[in-house]
């Protein structure tokens, strides 16, 4: 079988070492000068930091699917971030978080020891359903109903409420607001609301615990150089700067790709990886009805060179404002950024002294907004980007403005000019709708040679999980 990937993400360049190993004859097609998609440096001043994701979960599922694709884990420098993270609430505490348990208990006694049995009996009640969850919806494929609506998937999905929201998930279990927001905010990791987000995503806080955070040293977006490397080492061929204008039909099945200057190249199989709802742009008109999805949430990110360092600070932080769900609800719901935003600091320095120069640092501050077209972003965020400076600086990072060094900042809008769709910076969002057997599948239509894998295709969002993914679909071709 000879395989064509038309974009060089994460999701093509697993499937692509799987099936090379296999010894299946692999292209890759990609628009960029680079491979990697969300995973990627933002550069400037000297500096250099992750663009886009950053929280390593699940870290056992990463190495098994490269390991099984002939990446010896030696190769992937892990580093187990301690705490977790840190959540500055607007009062002024501060709560960690911890992958030990004996430690969180700690740290509730200290804070919330009224919740301290609600926490014990969520990481039991969790533990049965992790694993029941990640064979039934994380190692599966969907490509008939039939194979979701068994009684023993709708029996677990009753059990983690799925009807429900992670955020009133959480409610179960805990009562007071701020452990309702520690234990539901994780939605966001993948572009979701806590109050919409169905229960089904209550693995994601879980696996945190269970698994821990973890960080890739060098930056997550190093890990493309890895694989790549081998895909290069393999004589993989890989087609940079190369547009994919249209799909190749031929009695109904897709028997290549059309690429910008007009040629053609013709392949037995031909996997799409950008943002999936672009997919039907490259398809004949009339070949597949269309259907709308609701985009994610986008991001805005700050990207910063300082001069100094804060030994103090952890590698992930939080910082949330007096109302979290208000302000979640305004960028949500009313798709506009709220006056009091909650925010996300990346700082690696914490755990790499090869981050920056010796004495400086980087971060990145990431705020949670809508997708592109209801913002006027050179209106909006100048004042904005102050605001959360100025809070950071308040509430964790004294000296910060006076260190900036370097700085750059992107919004939805720059999101949707690479090729995201609706400037949405985690594919379609995780509604119920849009998730397991409702969210598009590694076959997503009735056509011969044709298949998707990424962020907006089943299992969802989340590099282990587009690399998770990524097996189902090179195990699918090797079937067929």
């Amino acid at each position: 079988m000879e395989v064509a990937f038309v974009g060089g993400g994460i999701g093509s360049l697993t499937a692509a070492l799987l099936l090379s190993k296999q010894g299946k004859k692999v292209t890759i097609y990609e628009r960029n000068t680079r491979l990697g998609g969300r995973l990627a440096y933002q550069e400037g001043g000297g500096y250099r930091i992750d663009q886009g994701p950053t929280i390593v979960l699940l870290p056992e599922m990463l190495l098994s699917i490269l390991e099984e694709a002939g990446i010896e884990r030696s190769r992937i420098p892990l580093l187990e971030c301690d705490p977790l993270y840190r959540i500055h609430y607007a009062d002024g505490t501060v709560f960690h978080k911890w992958r030990n348990k004996r430690r969180q208990i700690k740290e509730l006694q200290r804070l919330f020891p009224e919740e301290v049995e609600g926490f014990q009996t969520y990481m039991e009640d969790m533990e049965k359903a992790f694993v029941q969850g990640k064979e039934a919806f994380l190692e599966k494929p969907f490509l008939r109903k039939r194979e979701f609506y068994t009684l023993r998937n709708i029996s677990l999905l009753t059990k983690l409420k799925a009807y429900k929201s992670v955020r009133s998930f959480a409610g179960r279990y805990f009562r007071n607001e701020k452990l309702l927001d520690a234990f539901s905010l994780q939605t966001l990791y993948i572009g979701g609301a806590p109050f919409q987000s169905p229960g089904l995503y209550t693995l994601l806080p879980y696996a945190e615990h269970a698994f821990g955070v973890w960080y890739v040293k060098g930056g997550y977006a190093g890990l493309v150089t890895i694989l790549e490397e081998e895909l290069r080492r393999r004589h993989i061929l890989i087609r940079t700067e190369t547009s994919i204008e249209g799909l190749v039909m031929d009695a109904g099945r897709c028997v290549g790709v059309k690429v910008a200057d007009g040629g053609e190249y013709r392949h037995e199989a031909v996997v799409f990886n950008g943002d999936f709802p672009h997919l039907t742009k490259l398809l004949p008109k009339d070949t597949v009805p269309q259907k709308a999805y609701k985009p994610s949430s986008g991001t805005i990110l700050i990207y910063l060179g300082l001069k100094k360092q804060w030994v103090q600070a952890a590698v992930h932080q939080f910082f949330l404002p007096q109302e979290l769900t208000h302000g979640l609800k305004d960028i949500f719901m009313k798709n506009k950024l709220p006056k009091d935003p909650s925010f996300y600091i990346f700082y690696p320095t914490a755990i790499d002294p090869d981050a920056a120069p010796p004495g400086e640092s980087v971060m990145y501050m990431l705020l949670p907004s809508p997708p592109h077209g209801s913002v006027t972003w050179e209106d909006e965020l100048p004042a904005l980007v102050d605001h959360v400076i100025d809070e950071a600086e308040k509430r964790g990072f004294p000296g910060l403005r006076a260190a900036i060094q370097w700085k750059e900042v992107r919004s939805p809008k720059d999101a949707e000019s690479e090729g995201l769709y609706q400037g949405g910076s985690f594919g379609i969002a995780p509604t119920f709708g849009q998730s397991a057997v409702f969210r598009p599948q590694i076959v997503p239509y009735p056509i011969e040679g044709l298949y998707a894998v990424g962020a907006s295709v089943h299992p969802g969002g989340g590099i282990p999980i587009v690399m998770q993914g990524a097996k189902l679909l090179a195990n699918h071709l090797l079937k067929e």
